[in-house]
């Protein structure tokens, strides 16, 4: 699944160039500060018909600006210029799974909204597209302050509508990935995922955590099969997507 959204991600970058160059150029906004944002996001959401698709990354100028217009215009918050959204608009937002935790706040702030939201795993970038005619995308990596790129060009804008049904249709509703990280974040699911990281032993393992050999494996066999895991490298891995350990390369 990462590698596809990779490959979905590099062929965007190139349609992109090349919209650049043959239709209508994106609007680039180096070193956006967070006013830049919201009035960006205000701008798109004023005239929304039927559909806002959101990817988020972790907690910024992005996401706050996202919550906050898509809480203006919630039927029963203070509607943004005297209206909120038309009842039949939709709104998908995907979340990157080790971003969870600090996200979660976000779901109280846009109660309100007609929303699904979906937990996805693998490298993701923050965008935001509203009725298939426009997208915002914002990176946060290029320079310290991120940059961002209106794109209104038609083709350039489904290339970005299909990166993110690529990424939507692999991923979990954020209740089901929330149950679980409840079943997995005891403290016993927590130190056997510690040693199934570090590559310890299953003798190893069990004496450290202080039970026998035969109930370390069960442990670990029910961890594995919650995480769907096929290995216990990759049991260790994608703990650390869906937040249950610390990422250690940050």
């Amino acid at each position: 699944m990462e590698q596809a959204l990779l490959e979905a991600d590099a062929l965007i970058e190139s349609t992109l160039s090349l919209h650049q160059e043959r239709f209508e150029a994106p609007v680039l906004l180096s070193r956006l500060d967070s006013s830049l944002i919201a009035d960006a996001v205000d701008q798109f959401l004023d005239g929304v018909r039927h559909s806002v698709s959101v990817t988020v990354t972790g907690a910024g100028a992005f996401v706050e600006a996202v919550a906050k217009a898509l809480a203006e215009r919630a039927p029963d918050g203070t509607a943004h210029s005297g209206s909120g959204f038309p009842p039949r608009v939709v709104v998908r937002m995907l979340w990157a799974a080790n971003a969870v935790p600090e996200l979660l706040a976000l779901a109280d702030q846009v109660r309100g909204v007609r929303m699904e939201i979906r937990v996805a795993e693998g490298e993701m970038r923050e965008l935001l597209v509203v009725d298939g005619a426009v997208a915002l995308v914002h990176s946060k990596a290029a320079i310290p302050d991120g940059h961002a790129a209106i794109v209104k060009d038609p083709a350039a804008v489904r290339a970005l509508e299909l990166l993110f049904a690529g990424a939507w249709s692999g991923a979990r509703p954020l209740s089901v990935h929330l149950g679980l990280g409840t079943r997995l974040r005891t403290d016993m699911a927590r130190r056997i995922l510690e040693k199934l990281r570090a590559g310890y032993t299953d003798e190893e393992a069990a004496g450290e955590v202080g039970v026998s050999l035969r109930t370390y494996r069960r442990h670990v066999a029910e961890i594995m099969r919650e995480l769907d895991a096929t290995s216990r490298f990759q049991a260790g891995v994608r703990a650390v997507e869906l937040g249950l350990l610390p990422d250690r390369t940050v």
